[in-house]
């Protein structure tokens, strides 16, 4: 479960983000310089990968170290390897 503090820190850097696209769009629509365009959503990528960075560890100090100390750690482990694959891809 997030907790309150990493539920802050995603919605400020998705609200940045968001402001982000929001700016590549209008380069778009005045056709700006491509490089500068996939420059900026390279940018965005980052930021998003950032985010989903954060969420991981949070996940796995919490959801995780929980679930081995309970002796479900093999699953937990299983899907955040599954997440985790499917991130790198």
């Amino acid at each position: 479960m997030i907790d309150a503090k990493t539920e802050r820190d995603a919605l400020v850097r998705l609200k940045r983000i968001e402001g982000q696209i929001q700016g590549i769009q209008r380069m778009v629509e005045q056709r700006k310089y491509c490089i500068d365009i996939v420059n900026q959503i390279t940018a965005v990528r980052k930021a998003l990968d950032q985010v989903a960075l954060a969420l991981t560890q949070r996940h796995i100090n919490s959801c995780v170290t929980e679930a081995i100390r309970s002796k479900h750690g093999e699953q937990k482990v299983e899907e955040l390897m599954e997440t985790i694959h499917r991130f790198i891809k």
